[in-house]
């Protein structure tokens, strides 16, 4: 009973397309970005708190929380079977540290309740679309976005909405540019819907609303707004802020 919750988490690595044959990493490129910023964001939080700044970002946080964890031998086996094709070592290193991650939770309850699950959006992100490079840039190999330091990321903005829903809603090809919709009684925070800018890979502008039937579905607003007809006002919103906007909508 002890090893199930590691080898949940084996298993849904074990369950990943790494070579990525049906080019999954681009369709979800949007999201895997975000996912990839929120797990160093979280991996620079644990960082800090035990000492292990120099290990940041790609790491085992457990062996740094408690070097006795040990993943259950017989998921910790299988485990390196499936790590063996592999790469680079970093992404070996956090795979193990996922997998050992539960133990750790079983045998310390009292973690710090204000530090994230560092696993997580780890996962979520490897789950759609496999692995990546580390360069001068991480390639996520549908898109790249730069490292940086762990004091900048331990300042990022939180990105805490994972549900599939969600990140799928976030995902679509091309350039995205993101409005929140305000009036009185409606302000940024909780505007009264949000609409994007889409511009795709051939250079097609698209703009589209997150609708009631929540999906989003061509809207006119943003050129009759241009056009002069804007009783209803809008300002730009980051992708996170547009993603807490989706969350709350969907059931």
């Amino acid at each position: 009973m002890s090893g199930q919750p590691s080898r949940a988490v084996s298993d849904r690595l074990g369950a990943i397309d790494w070579d990525d044959d049906d080019g999954a990493a681009f369709r979800h490129a949007h999201s895997r970005a975000l996912l990839m910023r929120e797990y160093l964001r979280r991996a620079a939080l644990w960082a800090k708190a035990y000492g292990a700044e120099e290990s940041w970002p790609f790491f085992d946080i457990a062996a740094h929380v408690d070097a006795a964890i040990a993943t259950p031998p017989d998921v910790a086996a299988e485990l390196e079977q499936l790590l063996r094709s592999l790469a680079p070592a970093s992404l070996r290193t956090t795979c193990r540290g996922a997998v050992r991650w539960p133990a750790l939770l079983t045998a310390h309850r009292g973690l710090p309740a204000e530090l994230p699950d560092p696993y997580e959006p780890l996962l979520l992100m490897y789950e759609r679309g496999g692995g990546y490079h580390l360069g001068e840039y991480l390639d996520l190999n549908g898109v790249m976005i730069p490292l940086g330091d762990m004091e900048s990321n331990v300042s990022a903005a939180p990105f805490v909405t994972l549900a599939p829903t969600t990140l799928d809603a976030l995902d679509a090809e091309g350039e995205m540019t993101y409005f929140a919709k305000i009036s009185d009684g409606h302000p940024q925070p909780s505007p009264r819907g949000i609409v994007r800018r889409r511009v795709d890979d051939e250079g097609r502008t698209h703009d589209e609303s997150f609708t009631r039937n929540l999906r989003w579905e061509p809207t006119e607003y943003l050129k009759l707004y241009d056009l002069g007809h804007n009783d209803i006002d809008h300002v730009g919103i980051t992708e996170i802020e547009a993603a807490t906007f989706i969350e709350g909508a969907l059931p």
